[in-house]
């Protein structure tokens, strides 16, 4: 389910901090998902997460996210001319996995 607009789920403190920890704060989930789609350049990243995901981050936060990302071996990048395009890899598909395997079980953990 992607969220449209988060403005969805009311405004007190309580969910505000519990939308931002669970999509700004984990941005490299969203970013993984989407590179998990398609090899994409760090400038568009913030658009797709947008359009997908339904919240907008930092303009620098999709550059510094991918830095770490690739740092620790989750994604890696090709130069196109100009333009570096980034792709998930193998250990990259192994962590979103757990991640949503996390998520999937707070779930069922909540509806207890």
């Amino acid at each position: 389910m992607a969220l449209r607009s988060l403005n969805n789920f009311g405004d007190s403190p309580a969910i505000k901090r519990l939308l931002a920890l669970n999509t700004s704060e984990c941005l490299w989930i969203y970013v993984l998902k989407i590179l998990s789609q398609k090899p994409t350049y760090a400038y568009a990243l913030r658009n797709l997460v947008h359009k997908r995901f339904g919240f907008r981050p930092g303009m620098v936060s999709a550059y510094k996210v991918l830095y770490l990302l690739k740092q620790e071996g989750y994604v890696k990048s090709k130069k196109d001319g100009r333009i570096t395009n980034y792709m998930i890899t193998k250990s990259g598909i192994e962590i979103l996995d757990t991640a949503r395997k996390f998520y999937e079980n707070q779930v069922d953990i909540l509806k207890r």
